[in-house]
């Protein structure tokens, strides 16, 4: 396998350690000095980047909370949970805005572009189905109400990973049977769908410049796509399954993050498991370098917004900031 060159910067990584369960979201915000993480814990941390400095915690959720975001200027902060609710929270104070309760766990939540409209997907269990829910924020009664302005059915197959796409003019759900849509968030119609995947799409993450987004699935690869089109451009292959992939902001590289799950590993050894972060090249789909660290699968990977470290979140509750200089870069293979 190809080294490329490259090296990575042996400095130590700042490790984060503030769930007791294992980490099911990492998300930076648009600046890149706060880190957000939440869990299979009802506990919703937020760091400071540079140092690992935890800064403050949303108090609230009774369940494990699945996923985070953060607005564009970093005033509010979304967070779904398996307690059936979505929370908004100011994200200086810590305290909680608004409370939209649901039917089922919320999988899924984001902010559009301006921050204004924030979209979240339920669950299909305990007999409900899917949803994706949309609400106004500058419409107090919507919130008030817990009437969403659109709410869009997915009988086939649940929604596992969404984003919003470019200018928030739709979203890109990925599905448990593998399939991609794009919905209209004007008229809730499926515009795009396509299945490239054969099984569940865990992550969706896109670039910075919102033209291309990667995806990760149990399929056991990760796949670069069009935004606009869902195109599909290039597959990232390994032998395990992918719980997350991230893509650089200004280098041509994709790192994955995966594992066999627990259960699956009949030994404690990291080897045996394959619990490193591993780095692609976008274009040639060449693997070129592994980072050990974590002791389990990895369940979420981000870049820092400025391409020089990215962060891993694991199955065994911590969460790790690797600084590197992607000019240095030195790998261990396995033999």
């Amino acid at each position: 396998m190809p080294s490329g060159g490259l090296e990575i910067h042996r400095g130590k990584p700042i490790l984060l350690q503030g769930h007791e369960r294992s980490i099911t979201q990492i998300k930076y915000n648009r600046e890149g000095d706060l880190l957000f993480t939440v869990a299979k814990d009802p506990i919703v941390n937020v760091w400071y980047s540079v140092n690992g400095e935890r800064l403050g915690t949303y108090m609230g959720h009774t369940g494990a909370v699945w996923c985070v975001d953060a607005d564009w200027d970093t005033k509010h902060v979304l967070t779904g949970s398996a307690d059936n609710s979505c929370r908004l929270w100011d994200c200086e104070t810590g305290k909680q805005l608004a409370l939209l309760k649901t039917n089922s766990a919320v999988r899924t939540c984001g902010f559009d572009f301006g921050g204004n409209i924030i979209m979240f997907s339920t669950d299909k269990q305990m007999g409900y189905q899917c949803f994706v829910s949309f609400f106004d924020l500058r419409d107090p009664s919507q919130i008030d109400s817990n009437e969403p302005y659109m709410k869009i059915p997915c009988n086939d197959s649940k929604i596992t990973s969404a984003v919003w796409g470019p200018l928030g003019e739709c979203i890109i759900a990925g599905h448990e049977s593998g399939e991609l849509n794009q919905y209209s968030a004007k008229s809730g119609e499926v515009l795009v769908n396509v299945k490239e995947h054969s099984r569940q799409i865990n992550d969706i993450q896109l670039s910075r410049d919102m033209t291309m987004f990667v995806t990760a699935s149990k399929d056991n690869t990760a796949k670069l796509f069009d935004s606009t089109t869902l195109e599909h451009q290039k597959t990232f292959r390994t032998e395990r399954p992918v719980n997350s992939a991230a893509l650089s902001p200004n280098y041509d590289h994709v790192v994955l993050g995966g594992g066999q799950e627990a259960m699956d590993v009949t030994t404690t050894s990291t080897r045996i498991g394959k619990f490193e972060a591993r780095f692609f090249h976008l274009a040639f789909e060449e693997e070129f370098g592994r980072v050990k660290g974590h002791f389990g699968p990895i369940n979420s990977v981000a870049f820092h917004p400025d391409g020089k470290s990215y962060s891993s979140g694991g199955e065994d509750g911590y969460v790790r900031i690797h600084y590197f200089d992607p000019q240095y870069f030195e790998f261990e293979f396995e033999a």
